[in-house]
């Protein structure tokens, strides 16, 4: 009985923990599934808005700057060739890369021993032909001498033969007399013939010696010509570049040894596009003499000269495109040949435009609008130019309207910002123009500068000048520093 009743009690209690253990996993079961519930149901969304600086669109002129990259080159550039073969025996000082020269000046000079010993023997066969002239001369002289005493001794007989015939007229002389005056008078005639004939003959030699002479002075003059090819002198006032050539060294005929620049003389090729190039013709079609600014950036330090526009190519090359362009430098100082520069044209100007930065405007020419409740708008504008971080647009409907200047991409139409404007935002830092150096980097500078060999003298003077400046261009040191550390 009592095991019975302990029995009972036993499976009394495990039901009652089953039954509790049910009831703690339908609780837990239905307080989960209220959680999802409530983690499921969408909440109140809160508009987010954004800072966006705008300015104001209004009209104005604007004056489109054309910018181009182009070469410096010189407008004289002669090549420098080995007028003829042979041994290097002479160099003129400072002929080598980067030395100045002088027009005329004797700039090398081959072995001449060879062409000397020709000018020489051509000399010597001139003086041989001018000898055999003179004589020739004298005996011609002799020669007409005696052709005219031949003919005075014709004459002579001519008269005794008519002398003999008159005494055989009148019965006086005798017919083998006459026969003898008549025998020599032809013998004198023949004499005159042979003397006439060696007359033709000493011509003949005059004429061949007068042959012989030209001749002989040709062969002098081409010996002159091959001996003044063995000196190579300057054309015009320059300095060289890519020099291969030292005293002692074989040369080859037309070989070229260095090239001569003139530094006073340069110009700047650039090429711009078909569409660039025309809008820079006139009128009448032709490309104006536009003034133009040549700017080359050393370390920061921008180079500039002014420059006048002066032609272009006459074809386009093949697998190119655009124009090429030519403006001729008006100042020279600080450029060499083959820098790598920036030009800068003025166009015409455009009326009732606005220029903006570029970042307002998208891929397809549309600026967003500040519409009503500082809400935006899109607005489709006309793209004119693009120069630097700049556009120059036409808009006319959105004259007086707020223009949002930097588009990023959570910013679109319907989107809500609050408007950032000039006269609020105030003006944003920027970073200063000038620094002081203390005295180690400010040595650490100028000793780079001093080193460097590819910085232009009169360019290394004024880097050097503002170096030593209390307060220095942070331009110029930041472009300096970033090239030690390379």
């Amino acid at each position: 009985m009592r095991f019975f009743r302990r029995s009972v009690v036993g499976l009394f209690l495990i039901s009652l923990t089953v039954g509790l253990l049910a009831w703690a996993g339908n609780t837990v079961y239905s307080a989960l599934q209220s959680r999802w519930a409530e983690e499921g149901r969408p909440g109140a969304a809160r508009e987010r808005v954004f800072t966006a600086e705008v300015r104001s669109l209004e009209p104005q002129t604007a004056t489109p700057i054309l910018t181009a990259f182009g070469e410096v080159r010189s407008r004289r550039t002669l090549e420098l060739r080995a007028p003829a073969q042979g041994l290097v025996v002479e160099l003129a000082d400072g002929f080598e890369d980067g030395g100045a020269v002088e027009a005329g000046q004797l700039l090398l000079r081959i072995d001449p021993a060879e062409a000397q010993s020709a000018r020489d023997t051509a000399a010597a066969d001139m003086r041989e032909a001018e000898a055999e002239l003179r004589d020739a001369i004298r005996a011609l002289d002799l020669a007409q001498e005696d052709v005219i005493a031949a003919q005075t001794q014709a004459e002579l007989r001519a008269r005794a033969l008519v002398r003999q015939q008159d005494l055989a007229d009148r019965g006086v002389g005798s017919a083998a007399a006459v026969e003898t005056a008549e025998l020599a008078a032809a013998t004198a005639d023949q004499a005159v013939l042979s003397r006439r004939q060696a007359l033709a003959q000493a011509e003949a030699r005059v004429d061949q010696a007068g042959t012989a002479i030209d001749r002989r002075r040709i062969s002098l003059t081409e010996a002159d010509r091959v001996l003044a090819e063995t000196e190579l002198r300057a054309g015009f006032s320059g300095v060289l570049a890519e020099v291969n050539v030292v005293a002692g060294r074989l040369v080859n005929r037309n070989e070229q040894i260095a090239r001569l620049i003139d530094p006073e003389s340069l110009e700047v090729a650039f090429r711009v596009s078909t569409t660039q190039y025309s809008r820079l013709l006139d009128d009448d079609g032709q490309l104006p003499r536009l003034p133009v600014t040549v700017v080359l950036d050393v370390f920061g330090l921008d180079v500039t000269a002014p420059a006048v526009l002066t032609r272009e190519s006459g074809a386009v090359e093949e697998g190119q495109s655009g124009r090429l362009l030519f403006a001729q430098l008006q100042e020279v100082r600080g450029f060499r040949t083959g820098d790598f520069v920036t030009v800068q044209l003025e166009e015409a100007p455009l009326d009732n435009v606005a220029l903006l930065p570029a970042t307002a405007v998208d891929g397809d020419n549309r600026v967003l609008v500040l519409g009503a409740e500082d809400r935006l708008e899109e607005a489709q504008v006309t793209l004119l130019r693009r120069q630097a971080d700049d556009v120059i647009i036409r808009a006319p409907p959105l004259h007086g309207r707020e223009i949002v200047l930097a588009r990023t991409p959570v910013l679109g139409a319907g989107i809500r910002i609050n408007p950032l404007r000039p006269a609020e935002g105030g003006e944003a830092e920027t970073a200063p123009e000038t620094v002081a150096l203390d005295p180690d980097r400010r040595a650490r500078l100028i000793a780079y500068v001093e080193s460097n060999a590819f910085i232009p003298a009169d360019v290394k003077e004024r880097m050097l000048r503002q170096l030593n400046q209390d307060e220095v261009p942070a331009r110029m040191v930041a472009r300096i520093e970033a090239r030690m550390g390379s």
